[in-house]
Parts: structure tokens; sequence; C-alpha cells
């Protein structure tokens, strides 16, 4: 095992930070069960790393004595042994560290997310929740872990208050099998394709959401798609601000397609300023394809919730219903391939004008496509039980940049104008914009234009 020379400061540090959600610290003298719930609960949570040979805060005032170790390596095999108890085996790296603050060794244990539900050796299920490490007892609550997890989907579920006519004779599997090669009968498609139960003969919830008529009427989650739109472009919403509440339903194929064309006939009666002039907003039509096709074909079915379209003056938000699967996360997303719901995304691959041809690369196109056009990139925030995709109606450009662009193309500018442009919420932000260009020489303000009417103008070119 590596042995890493770490500084005293660095010692220092590690032995005053306060334990969390993603840090945890015990001393050497730990019993090998505690450690076990520990490293346990980071698995079974978003990882997180545990450093034994540190003592705790009420044992040592000084955190310098705090960096206390064992002497021998040797002494810390039964806590290692310990961790591989733990089933299914975590993905954990250890290392010793080594301090000028004690000549013991501190043993340091990373955690990473992972994708399986984690269990101690007495069977009991934890999970990281701040600086706690907390039993699930409940069936259903570790159940929902793994669905959250991807241990497992919840789109394998049976649906014993549906029955397989909701698949096998739905008007949504005629028109797939039109178009399908080889030829195949509906009832045995659904069989072999897992998606009736081959004993029971009862639908399960990807054949139903692939299929029926109705989804949302026998799968007993939500499982529409519902658009809001909010006249403003506060983070914060009032109620005020709502003036339209819009239900999609239907199978998933066909509500991908309603879906977004619903979004962009919305956006098509908003206008936005842009450096080009004012126009309807608009995006990159992959982009929003993208981010709703990979909002609803990768989102935990599990989660009683409709995936959910907020369409602001400045941006559009996508909420996908669940916690990003295992190994992903909002840093490698754009780089790991990973369905939650691989049945789903295999059927949906599969229709003559499939809506994810490019599997395992929406994102990226989505991305890309902003990029092309010249507008910021989406943002992807992680929420308690919610992946939100913030895309917003901004230039990619420098503030100052889009300013004079927009000057290149339009006699005058406002401060309304040019926060619209440069997705700059705050006025005075803006001023300051409009100063340093003043400065450099390159804008000047109006004389007979002032208050709510200010505008600015470009420096006329001298003889």
């Amino acid at each position: 095992m590596q042995i890493r020379e770490v500084s005293a400061a660095d010692a220092q540090a590690l032995s005053s930070q306060p334990e969390g959600h993603f840090y945890d610290r015990k001393a050497h003298q730990i019993k090998g069960a505690k450690l076990q719930k520990i490293v346990c609960a980071f698995a079974n949570a978003d990882g997180g790393d545990v450093y034994v040979g540190i003592a705790d805060d009420k044992d040592e005032a000084d955190p310098k004595k705090r960096w206390a170790g064992a002497p021998l390596m040797e002494e810390y095999n039964q806590l290692i042994q310990s961790t591989l108890e733990i089933s299914p085996s975590p993905p954990i790296l250890m290392e010793f560290l080594k301090s000028p603050l004690s000549a013991n060794y501190v043993l340091h244990i990373q955690v990473d997310k992972s994708q399986s539900v984690h269990q101690t050796s007495d069977g009991t299920v934890y999970e990281r929740k701040g600086a706690q490490s907390l039993p699930i007892k409940e069936a259903d609550r570790i159940t929902a872990l793994g669905f959250a997890k991807g241990a497992s989907s919840y789109e394998d579920m049976q649906v014993d208050s549906a029955d397989a006519e909701d698949v096998v004779d739905s008007k949504e599997i005629k028109v797939f099998l039109g178009e399908y090669s080889p030829k195949t009968d509906p009832l045995d498609l659904s069989i072999n394709k897992g998606m009736i139960d081959r004993k029971t003969f009862k639908p399960k919830v990807c054949g139903l959401l692939l299929f029926a008529d109705d989804p949302s009427g026998v799968i007993p989650k939500k499982c529409s798609v519902k658009i809001i739109r909010y006249e403003t472009k506060e983070d914060d919403p009032e109620r005020d601000h709502l003036t339209m509440t819009e239900s999609i339903e239907g199978s998933l194929f066909s509500l991908i397609k309603k879906s977004v064309h619903r979004v962009t006939e919305i956006m098509s009666s908003i206008s936005v300023w842009t450096t080009q002039g004012a126009k309807s907003m608009q995006y990159p039509p992959e982009t929003l394809w993208e981010i709703v096709v990979n909002a609803l074909i990768h989102r935990d079915y599990s989660v009683s919730d409709d995936v959910q379209i907020l369409i602001f003056d400045n941006r559009i938000e996508v909420l996908s219903p669940g916690r990003l699967p295992g190994f992903v996360s909002r840093e490698n997303i754009l780089d790991v391939r990973y369905a939650r719901n691989p049945k789903v995304v295999g059927m949906l691959s599969k229709y003559k004008d499939a809506p994810n041809k490019d599997i395992g690369e929406g994102l990226n196109t989505a991305f890309q496509k902003m990029k092309e056009w010249r507008m910021r990139s989406p943002e992807i925030v992680e929420e308690e039980n919610y992946v939100r995709v913030v895309i917003p109606h901004a230039s990619l450009a420098t503030p100052q940049e889009a300013i004079m662009e927009f000057l290149s193309k339009n006699d005058t500018i406002t401060n309304k104008q040019a926060r619209d442009i440069t997705g700059i919420k705050s006025e005075n932000a803006v001023k300051s914009e409009f100063y340093k260009l003043r400065d450099a020489g390159k804008i000047e303000m109006i004389p007979e234009l002032r208050g709510n009417k200010a505008a600015w103008r470009l420096v006329a070119a001298s003889g």
C-alpha cells in the first residue's frame, strides 16, 4: 500500500476539518464494525474520505496533537480487513499518510460513489446524511436507494394492476412494428425484450412507458411532462409570475415529440434581445431536443413526479426526477456512458426516426450546438431528488463584446437590452461594463436620454 508524505500544515488542516457529508475522521482505536458503517454509508451516498488515526475534538483540543495515528502499519490490518467484509465490495482506495506532526501512520480511505447498494457484515445498509452514518431499515427505502443509484431500475418492475393488452394491443406498438424489421408479433416482441413478464404475463413499467396509449393511467407513478411558464427572469419566481401550466401525456416516443414541439411553440411568443437585435427566444433545435430526451429516458421512474420544463424570460430549466446514478457526476457526465433504463433506451433506439440516434452522445451534442451558436453552455445542477439542467439564453461573448456587437447592428443600447444579451441580472453590474467601454473611448451616453430612458451609443469616429 502506498505511503504518502503530507506537510504539517495539511495534516493540521485535516485534523481541524469538521466532519460532514464527505469527510470523517476517527482515532486509530476505532472498532472494525464502526469503520464498516462509515465506509458503507459513504459508498451508498456520494462518496467521501475517512481518515483513521486522527483523534476526535473532544478527546484532544489541540489540532496538532490530534494527528496521532498508529506506530505500525500492521496495527490497521484488522480495520482494513473489516472494510473488505462489506457486501458487495465498495469502490475504495487506501493509503498511509506520514506527517511531521507525528512519527505514526494515519490510514486514509477514499470511498467513491457506487452504483451498488452496500451493507455491513451484519446485513445493515447505511447512508451518509451530513456528518452522520444512518441505518436504513425499511425495505422500501432500500429498494428506492437501489433505484436512485442505478443498481436496479424501476423500468423492470411488474405492474400487477395493468394487463398485457395495455402493451400488445396499443396503437403505439402497431406503429412501431409497422417499421420494425424483421416482422415480429407484438406479444413475441414484448416478452423477448423483457417488457412483459414471461411467467405472469403482466406488463413491466418499461413496456407501459414505451407502448401503452396512456402510461400515466396505468403506471402507479407520475410519468408525464409538465410545462410551466414564468414571465420573469428571477431565480425564485413568485406565484404572480406563473402564467401557464400544461401537462403532456402519452407513450415515450410521442411524449418527447409533443413536449419539444410545445416548448418551441411557447418560445416563439417570447421576445428577447440578442446581439442581433430583438428576436423570439431560440435555441439550437438539437440542444432542446437532446436535453428533453435525456430527461425522459434517464430519469428515475420510481420517483413519483413528472419531468418539468420551466420556461422563463431568459432561460429554460428542465427538471428530471432522480439523482445522478452510480458513478455519474456533474463533473464526468459528458464523458461517461450510463443508462438507468436500458430497456427504454434500447427500444427507443429501434424506432425508424429514433429520438436517441447517437446513444450516449446526447448531452455532448446539446453542449456543442450551444457553443456553435455562440451561446452560453447549459448548467447541470444536482438537487435533493432531481437533476436540473439550466439552458441560459445568453451570448457566449464577454459582456463588453456582446455590447459592442449589439451596437454594430443597432444605434443605441439600454441597460435592459444589455442585461438580456449578456445574461447579467444586475443593473449596476451592466453599468460597470458601460463605464469600462466609455473609459476606453468606445461608447458614450446619449446626453438627452436620462433616467429610465438612458441609453448608450458608439463614439462617432473623428474627422
